[in-house]
């Protein structure tokens, strides 16, 4: 790793270096958290958490041949190299703010309410059209797992795209002090979060904390249909770059049209030329999606044919309407999150589906003194669809499902007040030939529906 020595690292992280002199130019091979994930060379960042506190395992790890470790704690007179830090969690973040100075490429930074890892990926797909990409894995997009992303990085990579996702007031400028973003991407501004950010303002000047650290070279990109985002002016000598479906100036969609669950064609408009696009996952929202992948693209010197191949060469990914054909039914997993827009989203795609459709949905998360009403609106909203069925899981999804049958529709709703319940009388719903969406906040567990439905049925 690039500059990681022991010396480099203590100073980076402001800490006090103990152990033999003659390692102190030694560099590090990687950085972990996890003491299960110890190898040769790497150096080991105990983290204190609710249950457990990783400095018991020091020993261990530096047994397995870490070269050294991080601690909060007085480990007194040790064979081994150990850096004391004031707190790990910080001393994680400033390693990786100095790491990322070393590598000297450029980070695109994407947040946003809703859609921020199907943009990341749409934009990585993008740009390894020409460069080498590494981009954000899994949901390591906060204040840990954004370093330990950063710490993936190496010298082969030419460009870094990082999604940095918040709850609160503050994060957010940690994330960006970090990433230092020089290309940042907001997808939109949603009901999310808003049992600490309260409103759709709170969010806008929540995410809006990306632009700390902009430097006037920097780039703005902004889905201009939001009507939040599309009052964004200047920042910092910066004017943002719009995308849009509506808003048909500057870098904009249209000719739209759904294939099913197949995905989306759509023309896009970007310079003064255009092209026709086929993205392979269904949903408008994947056409804004597109059209921040093109945006980047352009900023980082893309061709329209180098865009039209990225946005075509897009996977899907588990959990994120990952659509799996098995055992008779096709089951759309999209388990990951859940949020009123995002629901809604995903319902509309159902109706495209062959054969009955049946949409298991659970309770939504951090949606703060409104949930109940949010709930109650989701519900409304299934029972306008031509949908068969609707299963309502968990305690507040009982609002869901009395929302639908006050509409008085046609389709079957259930509720049922745990996951546990639902996976008992799982059989009971399902025919073959059903098309089922999975859909709720990541606490709900429902990766466990998705396996009970392509797994042992």
């Amino acid at each position: 790793m690039k500059n990681l020595t022991l010396e480099h690292i203590a100073a980076a992280c402001h800490g006090t270096y103990r152990g033999p002199e003659e390692k102190k130019a030694v560099c590090v091979t990687s950085i972990i958290t996890d003491s299960r994930k110890a190898e040769e060379g790497c150096l080991f960042v105990p983290i204190k958490g609710a249950r457990v506190d990783a400095h018991e395992f020091i020993d261990g790890v530096m047994g397995a041949g870490a070269l050294c470790t991080l601690s909060e704690q007085d480990l007194g007179d040790k064979e081994y190299p150990w850096i004391q830090v004031a707190s790990s969690l910080q001393a994680v973040k400033d390693i990786a703010a100095y790491y990322l100075r070393q590598l000297k490429i450029p980070v695109v930074g994407i947040t946003g309410s809703v859609g921020k890892t199907s943009t990341k990926e749409m934009i990585a797909a993008v740009l390894a059209q020409k460069y080498e990409v590494l981009k954000t894995q899994g949901n390591f997009n906060n204040e840990l797992g954004l370093p330990l992303t950063i710490f993936r990085l190496r010298e082969e990579h030419e460009i870094a795209v990082l999604e940095m996702g918040i709850s609160d007031f503050g994060e957010m400028h940690r994330l960006a002090g970090i990433a230092r973003p020089e290309t940042c991407v907001i997808t939109n501004i949603g009901y999310c979060h808003l049992e600490f950010l309260k409103s759709r303002d709170g969010v806008l000047k929540a995410k809006t904390e990306i632009f700390d650290y902009l430097e006037e070279t920097g780039h703005i990109i902004l889905n201009g249909d939001d009507d939040k985002l599309s009052s964004v002016g200047e920042v910092k000598g910066v004017r943002p770059e719009f995308f849009g479906i509506q808003n048909q100036e500057g870098l904009y969609a249209d000719e739209i049209e759904s294939r099913g669950l197949q995905g989306v064609s759509c023309r896009i408009h970007m310079d003064d030329s255009s092209f026709q696009v086929l993205i392979p996952l269904p949903g408008q929202h994947m056409v804004y999606n597109a059209l921040a992948g093109a945006a980047v693209g352009r900023v980082y010197g893309l061709t329209a044919e180098q865009i039209k191949a990225g946005i075509e060469s897009l996977q899907p990914l588990s959990g994120r309407f990952h659509i799996i054909e098995k055992n008779g039914i096709t089951v759309i997993d999209d388990c990951y999150n859940a949020n009123p827009v995002s629901m809604k989203a995903s319902l509309e795609l159902l109706t495209d589906a062959l054969g009955r459709k049946v949409a298991i949905l659970g309770d939504m998360g951090e949606l703060g003194e409104r949930e109940a009403e949010m709930h109650r609106e989701v519900g409304a909203f299934a029972a306008a669809l031509d949908l068969d069925v609707c299963v309502c899981v968990g305690p507040l999804s009982g609002g869901m499902a009395e929302a639908a049958k006050l509409e008085g529709t046609h389709m079957k709703v259930i509720h049922v007040e745990s996951l546990e319940e639902l996976l008992e009388g799982l059989d009971t719903i399902i025919r073959e030939g059903d098309t089922i969406l999975v859909k709720a906040s990541h606490f709900m567990k429902f990766e466990k529906v998705v396996e009970a439905l392509t797994g042992g049925r």
